[in-house]
């Protein structure tokens, strides 16, 4: 995998991990491989280890509601039959009446990083990924042997249309944006569909939004256009691995094909459709609120910390923070029993940046408290 100026990411075909190079490159290169490959797949698990309070993971809450793991339990009898074609179609029902589309147009993920490994299928010959982003697309496209044009927002984030170029007939990017916590105008969204080109929007974070105010997720009209959604982070699932995607029947059907016979298991189907009530979608919209009243009071206290900048404005249950050594400070954080998650890793961004979860005041007290005194 390798990056020219213009932003272009050479991909080569692994089978068996061997590079398809010059032989008295290949070493060199699949040290450059495994490396990239390396930064690419560290996710915010990875740095928070057991026994660190826990800023590292976007996820609200240590275990589902008292009430969906009730709804689980009592599913747990149907483990001894396989998942049938009546549970898939109502957990599709249920999330095309959450989002006034036709169960047709839904398509139940094993987690939104399901969806993106599901890339390839889509047999792209110009594939841009805007950055930095959410990079599982990248490797899944780049593992395919599919080039990968990176994309940068600008100094602000924000995305610019104009930077994305005209032949491409695949474009990912999330919305609200991980690590940034930008959320992009609708409109400007929207405006990336072209005739022959797949919009990849990843929603994963949608639903940490109060109002889901420039969501697509219900938008029919727009060609081309995939939304991903996940429910890990508001209803902390992350051991479950329950998502879905919205498009066209016929968009979804290419994105499915290389999919297994039962690809997504009873307890799935069960928790996105008890995760797309009515009840359930207005104790998300509960929670997206809560989450604004402790981002502010958290980037408030945190900007007040000598040497931290956070990015604002911020609409996502986490916020992105700058800040002089910020790999050094990430090392004094986990010293003092905190796990914060490490920005180098993201195309686009440096060593010195790194992206804090959301938490109540109580708990995020203690991170503020740590960064000043790592930050003197």
């Amino acid at each position: 995998m390798r990056q020219s100026a213009g932003g272009w990411i050479k991909c080569h075909r692994l089978p068996q991990r061997t590079l398809l190079i010059h032989a008295a490159e290949t070493s060199a290169w699949t040290n450059v491989q495994v490396h990239m490959d390396q930064m690419l797949r560290h996710h915010g698990d990875i740095d928070a280890a057991p026994g660190l309070l826990d800023f590292a993971v976007n996820v609200c809450g240590s275990r589902p509601p008292a009430w969906l793991r009730e709804r689980l339990i009592a599913e747990l009898d149907g483990l001894g039959r396989y998942p049938c074609a009546a549970q898939d179609a109502a957990a599709r029902a249920a999330v095309a009446a959450r989002h006034g589309r036709d169960p047709a147009e839904v398509l139940v993920l094993g987690g939104v990083a399901e969806g993106f490994a599901l890339l390839p299928a889509l047999a792209p010959r110009s594939a841009v990924v805007v950055h930095p982003s959410f990079t599982e697309p990248e490797v899944a496209l780049c593992r395919a042997g599919i080039a990968v044009r990176r994309v940068f927002t600008d100094a602000a984030h924000r995305l610019q249309p104009e930077r994305i170029p005209a032949e491409a007939d695949l474009v990912v990017l999330g919305n609200p944006t991980n690590p940034t916590s930008v959320l992009h105008p609708a409109g400007m969204v929207r405006a990336l569909a072209r005739p022959g080109r797949v919009l990849i929007v990843d929603e994963a974070f949608g639903d940490a939004v109060p109002g889901e105010r420039e969501s697509l997720a219900a938008d029919r009209r727009i060609p081309g256009l995939l939304v991903f959604r996940s429910l890990t982070k508001t209803w902390a699932l992350p051991g479950l691995r329950a998502g879905y995607a919205l498009g066209a029947p016929d968009l979804l059907a290419r994105l499915a094909a290389p999919r297994p016979p039962w690809p997504v298991g009873t307890l799935v189907l069960e928790a996105v459709r008890a995760c797309s009530t009515p009840a359930a979608v207005a104790e998300a919209g509960a929670a997206a609120e809560r989450t604004v009243r402790h981002r502010e009071w958290m980037a408030s206290q945190l900007a007040d910390v000598p040497g931290v900048t956070v990015h604002q404005p911020a609409a996502a249950p986490f916020l992105l923070l700058r800040m002089p050594g910020g790999e050094r400070v990430r090392t004094a954080l986990v010293d003092a029993g905190i796990a914060v998650r490490r920005g180098g890793t993201f195309p686009g961004l440096s060593p010195d940046h790194l992206r804090v979860a959301v938490r109540p005041p109580e708990i995020a007290t203690a991170l503020v408290d740590a960064l000043r005194a790592a930050l003197p």
